[in-house]
């Protein structure tokens, strides 16, 4: 994997090519889904995101805990367009290409 052009996941490759993403589960505040048509929610665009990892090596700051180490993430956002044109961003994991 090329660090600065990471590869497209599948599930997010697929995303981009329909266009068109529904919401892959009932998690999604339904405020917030009712901003968004119902069976074809239009792309607009998909970037990749690196949440940076944290390492702490001082057992004064974390007692017990000599070395903590949280990973790195990468994280694909993906841009929707709402029903009056305003644009959002969510993780690409809580969405689906619509049919």
């Amino acid at each position: 994997m090329n660090e600065k052009h990471p590869k497209m996941p599948e599930r997010v490759a697929s995303i981009v090519s329909r266009g068109f993403v529904t919401w892959a589960s009932d998690d999604i505040d339904s405020a917030l889904r009712a901003k968004f048509d119902e069976a074809r929610i239009p792309v607009v665009g998909v970037r990749n995101v690196r949440i940076w990892g944290l390492q702490v090596d001082d057992e004064r700051e974390l007692p017990g805990l000599e070395r903590t180490q949280i990973p790195d993430e990468e994280i694909w956002e993906v841009n929707l367009e709402a029903k009056d044109g305003s644009h959002y961003e969510f993780d690409s994991r809580k969405l689906k290409p619509a049919d």
